[in-house]
C-alpha cells in the first residue's frame, strides 16, 4: 500500500506562490486518486483538488480554481500542488491523501491514506 508525505509549506505574503509536494512510496501511483485537502483552525477539512493517476483528470474546489494547479511527476512518484495568488484565507494545514479507484472526488471520507500535513500561512 502506498504511503504519502507532504512538503513545501511555509509562510508567504498575499499574492505569493508556493508549491506543495506529495511524495509517494510503497507502490506506484497507478489507478489512484490523489487529493489535496486543507483544514484551517476552527473549520472543517475541505477538499482542494484531486488528480486521477489513471487518466490524468483533475478537479478543483471553486475557491481555488484559476489559482491552484495539480500535477504529477511519474518519474518521481510525486504529486504537486502549485498555489498562486495566495490569499490569507488559504492559510491552513494542507494534507495529501490517496485512495485506489477510478472515480475521484473532493470528499475526504473517500480517501484512506493520509499524510501528516504541511502548514501554509499567508500573511503580510
Amino acid at each position: 500500500q502506498v504511503q504519502v508525505v507532504e512538503s513545501g509549506g511555509g509562510l508567504v505574503q498575499p499574492g505569493g506562490s508556493l508549491r506543495l509536494s506529495c511524495a509517494a512510496s510503497g507502490d506506484t501511483l497507478d489507478y489512484y486518486c490523489i487529493g489535496w485537502f486543507r483544514q484551517a483552525p476552527g473549520k472543517e477539512r475541505e477538499g482542494v483538488s484531486w488528480v486521477s493517476t489513471n487518466d490524468g483528470r483533475t478537479d478543483y474546489a471553486d475557491s481555488v480554481k484559476g489559482r491552484f494547479a495539480i500535477s504529477r511527476d511519474n518519474a518521481k512518484n510525486t504529486i504537486y500542488l502549485q498555489m498562486n495568488s495566495l490569499k490569507p484565507e488559504d492559510t491552513a494545514v494542507y494534507y495529501c491523501a490517496a485512495t485506489l479507484g477510478l472515480v475521484c472526488s473532493l470528499d475526504d471520507y473517500e480517501y484512506n491514506i493520509w499524510g501528516q500535513g504541511t502548514q501554509v500561512t499567508v500573511s503580510s
